[in-house]
């Protein structure tokens, strides 16, 4: 049987960063191996999940670049319908087998009575499990009765009171002791399944073979072999890959910044980056790289190099990935960027196309997100003022800059457009020649001078970006 794997969000909200590894590591391991990766909605929350997020899932998910085989509205005649919400009937019917079977049952306790005897039992100081009348096996035609006077059962599985293992991928031998689980609900009283029992029946008909996800779900794992078995049925493959959590070793919430791909997206972090990241987050390349895409990490990707640890979110490090591989776009995919989100009428649009890739080439080295490239631009190139700053104060009382200062704004105001890197070495060659400036006090003079800075950029870069009616401006202050 070929390799099949699936992602199955709850469209309740938005895709958490979470969920986005859980699809990664799906979507890099079903490529790995030629296997196909599936997209289930498991939308039985019927009050919470809407459509709306669906999509809203998806479209972060296409941003990434995680595509799925089937889905929705990728449907496989014999998998399908993908959503859960549309697999009632299926749910009641393998239900009803396993009632027929005597390995579940009708149960008509309330809520109240569960409360009370929970109530009951912690007020004893004991534990049992649930020990209702309609566990007996001679309830069923009471319990028929009353299906057919019109009230609504829920359904319980009786669980076996015996150990179960897993040999998980990633956290090796789970144990579960036969006294864990009690007998538990799969279809409530609304005729809703809860996820333990669809999940399996999802899986066992679409043929799932790996279940790579989240260790929050490793408990639920007792009740879903519990059921495989039930259903004689071999379980998939399980993963339970690490949880993220943040720097303060508590799992990751808001408090840790953004939790949803969409935030990202709108801060304009590259899916690609993204991707990388997140691969780091419970799995280590075998080169020990850090950069890199998705895809040349498909033929190395397999379920052996994840770690059991909780993986560390650091901001500071995705924003580093995020620079590298900014820096990997050609400097004309930068230009195109900067065209969209740069406001209409800054005086970036107003450049040449080969001035603009000069540009993006000086400013690339020293950011990590394309959005921080206009402020800098800003600062640096188009600003005509002049901030006094105690750097500046001091490079302008030296007796030798007032000299730059005055030169500079004679020479630049013999031309328009832009000075060459070219001129800027004869201003040099003259302040050291005939001016008699050298060392610290010309290269700090000439800066302050053309730029009204203490430090910044190599000047060879910078000023033939810079405008020359802002040279003269900015000259035109500091000797005023």
């Amino acid at each position: 049987m070929s390799v099949r794997v699936r992602f199955a969000p709850s469209p309740t909200g938005y895709l958490h960063i979470g969920g986005a590894r859980t699809a990664l590591y799906n979507w890099l391991y079903a490529r790995a191996v030629g296997g196909t990766f599936v997209l289930r909605i498991e939308d039985t929350d019927l009050e919470r999940s809407k459509r709306e997020y669906e999509e809203l899932q998806k479209e972060d998910l296409k941003w990434l670049g995680i595509i799925h085989d089937e889905g929705p509205d990728k449907p496989n005649p014999k998998y399908g319908p993908y959503r859960q919400s549309e697999r009632l009937d299926i749910y009641m019917k393998y239900a009803l087998d396993l009632i027929e079977k005597d390995l579940a049952y009708y149960d008509f306790t309330t809520g109240e009575e569960l409360e009370a005897i929970k109530a009951e039992n912690e007020a004893e100081g004991v534990h049992t499990h649930y020990q209702g009348k309609w566990k007996n096996p001679g309830m069923k035609t009471e319990a028929l009765a009353k299906i057919a006077a019109g009230e609504k059962p829920a359904i319980r599985f009786r669980a076996p009171m015996k150990a179960f293992a897993l040999n998980d991928k990633v956290k090796g031998e789970v144990v579960y002791p036969a006294d864990m689980v009690g007998d538990f609900v799969i279809i409530r009283s609304s005729g809703l399944p809860v996820y333990n029992y669809c999940c399996v029946v999802d899986d066992m008909l679409m043929e799932i073979t790996h279940v790579i996800r989240g260790e929050d779900h490793l408990n639920n794992t007792v009740r879903q072999l519990m059921l495989y078995e039930a259903f004689k049925y071999t379980p998939p493959v399980f993963a339970h890959v690490s949880l993220l959590i943040g720097q303060d070793r508590q799992k990751l919430s808001k408090r840790h910044g953004a939790t949803s791909v969409h935030l990202y997206k709108d801060e304009h972090y590259m899916p690609e980056a993204m991707c990388n990241y997140l691969t780091l987050l419970g799995w280590s390349h075998p080169e020990e790289k850090d950069i890199f895409t998705k895809e040349e990490i498909v033929p190395m990707f397999g379920l052996e190099r994840f770690s059991s640890h909780s993986a560390i979110y650091d901001l500071v490090k995705f924003k580093y990935v995020n620079g590298q591989h900014l820096r990997k776009l050609t400097n004309a995919e930068l230009v195109a960027q900067l065209n969209t989100i740069i406001p209409a009428g800054h005086a970036f649009h107003a450049q040449a196309t080969a001035w603009k890739e000069q540009c993006v080439e000086l400013l690339k080295q020293k950011v990590d997100f394309i959005t921080e490239m206009q402020p800098m631009m800003d600062d640096m190139i188009f600003d005509e003022n002049v901030e006094m700053t105690d750097e500046l104060k001091d490079i302008l009382s030296w007796e030798t800059t007032p000299k730059i200062v005055s030169y500079i704004a004679a020479e630049v105001a013999k031309i328009e457009g832009f000075a060459s890197e070219a001129q800027l070495n004869v201003w040099s060659e003259h302040a050291k020649k005939e001016l008699g400036i050298k060392g610290k006090p010309l290269f700090m003079g000439l800066r302050a001078a053309l730029t009204g800075k203490g430090h910044g950029p190599d000047l060879k870069f910078l000023i033939p970006l810079t405008p020359v009616s802002v040279l003269k401006k900015r000259a035109a202050k500091l000797g005023a």
